[in-house]
């Protein structure tokens, strides 16, 4: 199999999608890896340290594409890359296409087969999505502590508070992999931490991080009334493949005091807060009802180095696999699957964009 690993061009997107070890064992199983010239610097992975695992160095994006049967990245095709696209690629990479029905259209376009990351299921977990998701959980915390400071415009408080000092209130809306690590972080810095979920377990999970941590089911009258409260409000809400239900309401968002911050990690699946809208991190804030909102859509993008490592170990398996002839008998692969052939195959994705 020919695989490639194009750089990735989504504003100040500095992740690789595989570290040069993980491209060595590739390489190593027999399979030609080819990477695009320089996408690992910003993870600090230099060309030269692909080379030594006799990984073949491209000099740009047309390139790597001709010559990939494997097309291995990080974000999702934007523009640019359209044109590059084929119907005998494999694309494998993040898509979260119920949030980009333009993307989607164009894939269908294009007759390839795209597998997301997301919706890749192992026993009911997804491990690919799993370890940027915890990332996210804890950079929301601290962009959110940060954002709170005066010079950011915030209320000026500390989270955590100190002696003598009011904590601040936190609010996380989901206890899965990235909300956990919200509330895990936040609870961590001393905040009163309240979390919503669905499941006794996950409620449980997250009361025993911490007598700082009330953990809730979700109703609309202790949600209103916990947003209002809230200094910071995260939300973490995911149904895998379909889009984020907006649990929060632009009304709910005024209640809201003035300085106060909301960081939606759903907003790749098009965000839980009706007034959360896509940015990037050129200007990854905006003021809506007084409330500075931070929505990036690659948050884990902030720390390349550490997102790169952590992405690369979770997905190298899944790229084994999919360079063998008989990927398709592996079901956690073909969970993952989102477009084949010009139809979108996955149930999520197809009712999410049938409906709207």
């Amino acid at each position: 199999m020919r695989i490639g690993v194009p750089k990735e061009i989504k504003p100040l997107e500095g992740r690789v999608a595989l570290t040069p070890e993980a491209a060595g064992e590739l390489t190593r199983a027999g399979h030609e890896v080819a990477l695009q010239a320089g996408a690992g610097e910003q993870s600090g992975y230099p060309d030269s340290a692909y080379r030594a695992h006799g990984v073949a160095i491209l000099p740009d994006a047309a390139a790597l594409y001709r010559r990939a049967q494997l097309v291995v990245k990080v974000k999702e095709p934007i523009t640019p890359e359209y044109e590059l696209l084929r119907s005998d690629h494999i694309l494998f990479s993040y898509l979260h296409l119920a949030a980009a029905p333009e993307l989607a259209r164009v894939l269908k376009e294009k007759k390839l087969t795209a597998i997301a990351f997301e919706t890749v299921e192992v026993a009911g977990r997804l491990p690919l999505l799993a370890p940027m998701s915890e990332i996210a959980g804890r950079l929301a915390v601290q962009v959110g502590a940060h954002l709170l400071h005066a010079p950011q415009g915030g209320r000026g408080l500390m989270l955590g508070g100190l002696p003598g000092t009011e904590r601040g209130r936190v609010l996380v809306l989901g206890a899965g992999e990235a909300g956990g690590a919200a509330v895990a972080a936040a609870a961590a810095l001393g905040a009163e931490v309240t979390v919503f979920a669905r499941s006794r377990d996950s409620l449980a999970r997250m009361r025993a991080l911490g007598a700082n941590v009330t953990a809730l089911y979700s109703s609309y009258g202790a949600l209103r009334e916990a947003v209002e409260a809230a200094d910071l409000l995260i939300g973490a809400v995911l149904i895998p493949g379909a889009r984020a239900p907006q649990l929060v309401s632009r009304d709910m968002v005024r209640s809201m005091r003035p300085g106060t911050v909301i960081v939606d990690i759903s907003v790749d699946q098009g965000g839980c807060i009706e007034t959360t809208r896509a940015t990037d991190y050129r200007a990854p804030t905006y003021l809506e009802e007084g409330v500075i909102h931070f929505a990036v859509t690659n948050m884990p993008g902030a720390v390349p180095r550490t997102s790169s490592q952590a992405l690369s170990g979770a997905i190298a398996p899944f790229v084994r696999r999919l360079a063998e002839p008989d990927w398709e008998e592996d079901a956690a692969l073909r969970a993952g699957v989102n477009l084949r052939g010009g139809r979108i195959v996955h149930p999520a994705v197809a009712a999410t964009l049938a409906g709207g």
